[in-house]
């Protein structure tokens, strides 16, 4: 089998194997996917979620939305994005890796 050898003799990187860029963003996106998970789960629905073990449904049911609440749906809308931003960032570089 033919290697790939640098100027300087050492085996290089054969032109098939992809950069370390996407295993980085391969691994920040796993984690951003499971923090979106979780942080569905801790929303209230019709009945309750996970978020009442945490005290969001004692203030729900008599002013509203609480701070927890409003908190708890900025960090879901952010690690969105972020989860967006990074399968958009994904695609695009698989795509193009040669």
């Amino acid at each position: 089998m033919f290697t790939y050898r640098s100027a300087l003799g050492r085996p290089a990187l054969s032109p098939r194997s992809p950069p370390l860029v996407i295993y980085v963003v391969l691994a920040f996106h796993i984690v951003v996917s499971l923090t979106l998970i979780f942080l569905v789960l801790l929303h209230s629905g019709r009945g309750g979620g996970l978020s009442d073990m945490f005290g969001g449904g004692l203030g729900a049911s008599a002013a509203g939305s609480t701070m927890v609440e409003k908190n708890l749906d900025r960090m879901t809308v952010v690690c969105g994005l972020v989860f967006t931003f990074t399968t958009i960032t994904l695609a695009l570089m698989i795509d193009t890796t040669p």
